[in-house]
């Protein structure tokens, strides 16, 4: 299943488990170092990192904890108001350059 379809699928289970007071999310992780994204590890000279990160607001590559960390967040009592949502923790992943500057 795609990562589309998942967020699909959590739109439209949201409202049907809702009433039985469960929340259903999905997270969008982005460019993330494991092993899904072996070429991070291959780019000895630093060219398809610097891809990524030059267009990501965060400046960096995900870690796995930055995921876990958004999925705790979502699974917290507090939020439990927060269904059929997509959590973006891409970093700001085509929001533009860290810093804010386009380069010329």
């Amino acid at each position: 299943m795609t990562k589309g379809a998942l967020d699909t699928l959590g739109f439209t289970l949201a409202p049907i488990l809702g009433p039985r007071g469960i929340t259903v999310n999905t997270v969008s992780p982005g460019v993330t170092e494991t092993d899904m994204n072996a070429w991070l590890r291959e780019d000895h000279d630093g060219a398809a990192e610097r891809s990524v990160t030059e267009v990501t607001a965060l400046g960096r590559i995900g870690r796995p904890d930055d995921i876990a960390g958004a999925v705790a967040l979502l699974a917290r009592p507090e939020a439990g108001r927060i269904t059929g949502h997509v959590l973006d923790a891409t970093g700001g992943y085509f929001l533009g350059p860290a810093g804010g500057v386009v380069p010329v």
